[in-house]
């Protein structure tokens, strides 16, 4: 039997649903080929949780997502909301890591050797809350491309002079109070020890997928 772990959660309860609501959901956990499996609660953010599968283990943490709430699978990307759908791994950033998906580096114009040594730091050395602090992914970043579905129209540029990787997200935090709260830009934000525990097992390639327990904007 499969060990579940609870991991940063508090009060959440497992409903497993989709983009539509659903009636009578069960309080479980599916079975299914990902490695992380991501459950957004519109009604009340806080209850929003995310499923690690890790060997015999699955480990249960808290999440937050967009400021103002979600869209539906394969419609768009947009500034606020947290795209639903299936997702894979594409780049692994911290300040020890450095994981990217070739075709990426290539597109960067820089080598693997500069990203290496300065991507995170610089995107992590931005404020964009304007508020005075910095750090704002914690100690990581999770790169997400969608998968069979409408292509993100991010990518490398600069955000007040500093270059950086722009993309759909899991990441950190520098104010774990932030985490179960609809407050990000669209992407996943995760506490420190959660963050930590999907760094120490994520992989390129592998897949996420997010779904909610709501309608999702089209």
């Amino acid at each position: 039997m499969r060990r579940v772990t609870a991991l940063s959660l508090v009060g959440i309860t497992l409903v497993v649903a989709g983009c539509g609501h659903r009636q009578n959901a069960k309080p479980v956990v599916s079975a299914g080929s990902e490695a992380i499996k991501i459950e957004l609660d519109l009604n009340d953010p806080a209850k929003s949780f995310a499923v690690l599968r890790q060997d015999d283990r699955r480990q249960l943490f808290k999440v937050g997502y967009g400021r103002l709430g979600v869209t539906c699978p394969g419609t768009r990307f947009e500034e606020g909301y947290t795209p639903l759908g299936r997702f894979k791994v594409n780049a692994i950033l911290t300040e020890k890591r450095f994981e990217m998906e070739p075709a990426l580096i290539a597109q960067s114009g820089k080598t693997e050797a500069e990203l290496k040594a300065t991507l995170f730091k610089t995107m992590n050395s931005i404020d964009f809350s304007g508020d005075g602090e910095a750090r704002e992914y914690g100690i990581g970043y999770v790169s997400l491309a969608p998968v069979n579905s409408v292509k993100q129209p991010f990518g490398f540029n600069r955000y007040d002079g500093i270059f950086r990787w722009y993309s759909f997200a899991l990441h950190g935090s520098n104010n774990d109070q932030r985490i179960g709260q609809k407050v990000t830009g669209g992407c996943i934000n995760l506490a420190q020890p959660a963050l930590q525990a999907v760094l120490n097992s994520v992989k390129l390639g592998d897949e996420v997928v997010i779904s909610a327990n709501g309608p999702c904007t089209p």
